[in-house]
């Protein structure tokens, strides 16, 4: 029987891992991280190598260890696999992996639960789940999408826009990632139409923590209604960074309208017009990798989980981090240690209290 039971080894399951131990509890012997990728990274080890560095948003740092200031150009993937490799080497964090979770049971009433996995079964007072979204990603469906004979593909499954040279991309998705695509894709040499369910929301207001704070403060409203996610650009805006300004003046960042249908050939426009295509790509974001709770039975009527921070309000034995107002990695590492104290004020006795914790000398 563990005590805690950690799902996920990104910003926030690491964050949660490292504040249980300052809390004190024994890794291995209290607690574990099971982790379904096959090595550290989170995410982040699945991102396209053009995504650099310096072209990603929101990479923060770990508790207890800075990132420091790694070269802009290099790939972002490389970068975060390193740090949180790294990470759990100083801080002997017991994560194991690749260990896939399939589903979250009650063994009783208020009693422990059972996390069933591909390779035995994790029986745990508390369960931390930090799965995030990478696994989930969103594919609207719009009349005609099986008749297309070009090439479909999401973000989760973009590696280069050097294999579009040449050819002509209807990008899908108001986000950031849309934005970055479409100007890849031009510096590539492909041509592109950029399609938007609503006129795109370039902002000049900067990215600072009062604006994080008020991001954070309308999707927790969200969630505390028991209503489901949305995208982390319905509640920014896009940052109208000298760069995207200069992708609106040369056209490339300019939404054509919304989408009618998928055709043979191409897509067809609200508007009527008809746009041949080579390739679509869905830049449609990602829902919340939470099917193993479904035993839990955590939903509410408007399809959401209602939390209260982390602490889901249907299931004090569940704890959810990266979730809604923590699914920025600013605010997934603030989860992972409102988790470690959710979790350690829910055991009651039994751990010693906070202590201080320090990296090893392990490399």
């Amino acid at each position: 029987m563990l005590k805690v039971v950690v799902v996920g080894a990104g910003q926030a399951g690491l964050s949660a891992a490292h504040h249980l131990r300052r809390r004190g509890l024994v890794p291995e012997e209290d607690f574990v991280v099971l982790d379904a990728n096959p090595g550290p990274g989170g995410a982040w080890r699945h991102r396209w190598p053009s995504l650099t560095f310096g072209g990603a948003h929101g990479i923060h740092d770990l508790p207890g260890m800075p990132l420091g200031v790694p070269d802009p150009a290099e790939p972002a993937s490389a970068v975060v696999t390193r740090y949180y490799g790294e990470y759990e080497r100083r801080f002997e964090l017991p994560v194991h992996r690749p260990v896939a979770v399939r589903r979250v049971e009650s063994v009783s009433d208020g009693g422990p639960l059972d996390v069933v996995t591909d390779t035995g079964t994790w029986r745990t007072q508390l369960l931390i789940n930090g799965t995030g979204t990478w696994d989930r990603p969103h594919w609207p469906y719009y009349p005609g999408r099986e008749l297309f004979r070009g090439r479909q593909l999401h973000t989760h499954d973009f590696r280069s826009a050097q294999k579009f040279r040449g050819r002509h991309v209807v990008v899908v998705g108001g986000g950031t990632s849309a934005v970055q695509f479409l100007l890849q894709l031009d510096a590539a040499g492909a041509t592109t139409t950029w399609v938007t369910r609503r006129p795109p929301q370039f902002t000049p207001r900067p990215f600072d923590a009062e604006w994080g704070r008020d991001v954070e403060r309308r999707v927790d409203a969200r969630t505390r209604a028991g209503l489901p996610t949305q995208s982390v650009v319905s509640a920014t805006g896009l940052p109208l960074t000298p760069q995207y300004r200069a992708g609106i003046e040369a056209g490339v960042l300019v939404s054509a309208g919304p989408l009618r249908e998928i055709t043979a050939e191409g897509v067809r426009l609200a508007d009527g017009r008809e746009i041949r295509a080579d390739a679509i790509l869905w830049a449609t974001g990602f829902r919340p990798a939470l099917d193993h709770l479904a035993p839990l039975g955590l939903r509410e009527p408007g399809g959401g989980i209602r939390t209260d921070g982390v602490r889901v309000l249907a299931d004090p034995r569940v704890l959810l981090v990266g979730y809604g107002a923590s699914a920025s990695t600013l605010g997934a590492t603030r989860a992972g240690r409102a988790a470690a104290r959710e979790a350690v004020r829910g055991l009651g006795a039994g751990t010693s209290g906070p202590r201080a914790l320090v990296p090893t000398a392990r490399s």
